[in-house]
């Protein structure tokens, strides 16, 4: 797979963590929980993101309105791995695309200020039909990052960026399976 299309992720031997953003009320009832659970949406698709930047990006560092609590949600590997392997890329045949229990997109790394990046981050969007395999089944656990986010903001936007590094989760290449890596790759 071309360095530009690499999951870069923060894993262990067992699981990987993947980003979503929510409203306090979905936040709150998933951490007392240890799972999602009511008023998280069981009938929508949900976006999973195993880079931190491109979610920071897209919450605008909790700051988006309904995306102001950053979670980090362990999945399994084994979990995630099914999840590509059942991904269609969102600019597939839309008759095709419908049928996907995964659809899987590439967008633009972004920087510490969201300015996009010359390599690609994968986006999962878990599907209705297969939405209670990932809350009951593949995942692990979930932490809230939304003080460490919040933290890290701040010290941006006060001009120091590199002491606001040290807050980000160490993320790097994760070792796909070749039958993924090539359907991924053909999907870029």
């Amino acid at each position: 797979m071309s360095p530009r299309y690499q999951v870069r992720a923060d894993y262990d031997d067992r699981t990987i963590v993947v980003y979503q953003a929510y409203a306090p009320a979905i936040a709150d009832a998933a951490l007392r929980a240890g799972r999602f659970v009511t008023p998280f949406s069981f009938h929508r698709m949900t976006w999973i993101k195993p880079s931190f930047m491109w979610l920071m990006h897209r919450s605008n560092w909790a700051r988006k309105p309904g995306q102001e609590r950053v979670l980090a949600v362990r999945i399994s590997r084994e979990g995630w791995e099914e999840a590509l392997s059942r991904a269609v890329l969102t600019t597939a045949d839309p008759a095709v695309l419908s049928e996907a229990a995964v659809h899987v997109q590439w967008d633009p790394e972004r920087s510490l200020r969201g300015a996009a990046l010359n390599h690609y981050s994968i986006q999962v969007g878990i599907g209705r039909h297969l939405i209670r395999t990932f809350t009951d089944d593949w995942v692990v656990s979930i932490t809230d990052l939304t003080p460490q986010v919040h933290k890290a903001a701040s010290l941006i936007r006060a001009g120091h960026a590199a002491k606001s590094q040290r807050l980000f989760p160490s993320e790097r290449v994760y070792p796909l399976p070749r039958a993924l890596e090539d359907r991924l790759a053909r999907s870029a």
